[in-house]
């Protein structure tokens, strides 16, 4: 039997808007609570705005740790959320990645837009390179993330993407069901650039 993995802190891609469907909001306020009734510290952002600040909120209102990551350039845009447990104002978006990265035991990402997505290609690329051996899931809510998971299988079709480095990337509406694959996650083997 495998080990359980530790999950202090989970890293959330998401939103600097709301979307347009009520779902969205309402699956980022679940998942702060979540994560604080499990006593898992969020890392995210660090904006109180759109779903960033909606599942900030919710794991604070909950009791749990919450701990951002802005940019300067971005913490009057984004608006820097005030009422933090820790907000970490760095230089760049590299940063701020490198940063939520190293806080994070796993990382989820909620629907969003392009800097959601480029947050989470990022850490599946340092995955796949064997910079990180931390799970990686997406939070489809709604079925959000159907047609990119749609277009990560012509990636596979047309040999762009191995069907090992697709599988990086855990998959469920439910964050529950992802935290619980967390737990239990054996990274993969390093990687090998042999055809």
């Amino acid at each position: 039997m495998g080990r359980l993995a530790l999950m202090r802190r989970i890293c959330v891609f998401c939103g600097s808007q709301m979307g347009n469907a009520p779902e969205y909001a309402a699956a980022a306020a679940a998942l702060g609570t979540l994560l604080a009734s499990r006593g898992i510290g969020l890392v995210y952002g660090g904006a109180s705005v759109g779903t960033m600040g909606v599942v900030a909120d919710a794991a604070l209102a909950a009791g749990g740790e919450v701990i951002g990551v802005i940019p300067e350039a971005l913490s009057s845009v984004e608006i820097s959320h005030a009422g933090l447990s820790e907000l970490h104002v760095v230089a760049d978006m590299h940063e701020r990645k490198a940063k939520m990265a190293a806080l994070a035991d796993g990382f989820l990402a909620l629907p969003g837009g392009a800097g959601t997505l480029e947050e989470l290609f990022e850490i599946w690329t340092w995955a796949q390179l064997g910079l990180h051996a931390k799970p990686l899931g997406l939070v489809d809510v709604a079925g959000y993330y159907a047609p990119l998971r749609t277009f990560v299988d012509h990636m596979v079709t047309e040999g762009f993407l191995r069907p090992a480095h697709r599988d990086f990337i855990l998959v469920d509406p439910d964050p529950a069901v992802l935290l619980d694959a967390f737990a239990t996650y054996k990274p993969p083997a390093k990687p090998t650039w042999s055809r």
